[in-house]
């Protein structure tokens, strides 16, 4: 299957700051019981809603990973706790989404190992577009199967979706990005809020003034004929450290005490998310790609494609076009050669991988591609966090 075996590495000039390898600080690990099982509070916007939570409580169908327990309650009783002000309020989040799929059944919990679990270990169960909250994490997923822990101020969440065309899989993770943007846009709009530049960086980190402030994960798998994708959000609204938040910048550029609230920015992305989506599966990316190529941070950007042969390097300087038609960045060198440049590394592109695939393409364009072995035939998850087919197909469901 490989071609060749090398090392790349691209490397992107740094955006402003040098950026924290984490987006959120610890928490106190006394939070940290496994031994409790996670209070799921499950919630419908419609009576439809309303009796698929009985059903699950009822029949005690959700669990957690590795035999994890889950206590199953019902929005009725979120009342008979005492969360706190800060808490996630679904009532605020009801008045606000006005979508006809997506965020309608919502999970929440005070407490949770990972909203991603719940979604992609139950997701035959649940609904698709079924949405779970977080108001603290302590195992969120990132990339290379890193565990992220995350404070109350964070907002997290992870829904799900349903596709059937594998060849637009990979592309998903975009629409997503670009709903948050739009969604923080329009929450600005909506509430007389100084404009807030969230910008995209590929493939799926989210900036704020030179910072990271969120990041999108989705996972697949492939299941009677259609690909069941988790989608997982976290994004810095209340919690300014280690790097910034939303209130912080607002703060700084409005003269009145305005905050962004997780229940707004979570239904505005779902109104975005479903328009979008939408326009994508019935027109294709390219109908967003303007507007997408107005919120990320690389057009015109120029990066360094290194090569290590033995122990000789050699640098190549590219300039980003934009995104093929498969995903990746499409770059031009300086001898005018087109190149198809994908992720490196874990977190951006200036790790090292350990193998690449090189495969020339008439003459000009190259196609460079982590990969890791696979054990058995079907999906499998490589060092980019990414779900690969331990085969090379027609096309790459890189999620």
């Amino acid at each position: 299957m490989l071609v060749q075996s090398s090392r790349f590495r691209f490397l992107f000039p740094p955006i402003q700051k040098r950026i924290p390898s984490s987006l959120s600080f610890s928490v106190a690990s006394s939070a940290m019981d496994s031994a409790s099982p996670s209070m799921l509070f499950l919630c419908g916007k419609s009576s439809t809603e309303s009796e698929i939570a009985k059903s699950l409580k009822i029949n005690d169908t959700l669990n957690l990973p590795n035999g994890g327990k889950v206590s199953a309650l019902l929005q009725s009783e979120i009342n008979t706790f005492r969360f706190g002000e800060d808490a996630f309020n679904v009532d605020l989040f009801w008045n606000s989404l006005s979508t006809k799929r997506f965020g309608r059944f919502l999970i929440w919990s005070p407490l949770l190992p990972s909203t991603h679990d719940i979604v992609s270990h139950n997701f035959c169960e649940l609904p698709v577009g079924t949405v779970c909250v977080a108001d603290t994490q302590f195992k969120g997923r990132g990339r290379s199967k890193n565990a992220w822990e995350s404070p109350r101020g964070c907002l997290m969440f992870s829904f799900t979706l349903q596709m059937e065309d594998g060849k637009t899989v990979p592309l998903v993770q975009y629409v997503v990005s670009l709903a948050v943007t739009e969604a923080i846009k329009d929450v600005c709009d909506r509430n007389g809020f100084p404009f807030i530049d969230v910008r995209i960086k590929w493939p799926n980190d989210l900036y704020l003034n030179g910072l990271k402030v969120g990041g999108i994960l989705c996972t697949s798998t492939y299941k009677s004929k259609k690909f069941n994708v988790s989608s997982g959000i976290g994004f810095n609204v209340g919690n300014e450290k280690p790097t910034t938040c939303l209130n912080t910048v607002l703060k700084e550029l409005s003269t009145t005490p305005n905050e962004f609230r997780r229940e707004d920015i979570t239904a505005a992305f779902f109104n975005k998310f479903e328009m979008l989506y939408d326009i994508f599966i019935n027109q294709g990316f390219q109908t967003l790609e303007e507007l997408y190529y107005r919120t990320w941070l690389h057009s015109g950007q120029r990066v360094i494609v290194q090569e290590k042969n033995e122990d000789r390097v050699v640098e190549n300087l590219v300039t980003i076009q934009g995104l093929t038609s498969s995903g990746y960045l499409l770059a031009i060198g300086d001898d005018n050669q087109m190149c198809e440049l994908h992720p490196d590394g874990n977190r951006n592109l200036q790790k090292k991988s350990n193998r690449l695939t090189i495969q020339k393409i008439s003459g000009k364009a190259w196609i460079l591609e982590a990969l890791m072995p696979s054990s058995k035939t079907g999906f499998f998850e490589n060092t980019r966090g990414y779900q690969l087919y331990d085969r090379v197909p027609e096309f790459w469901p890189a999620l």
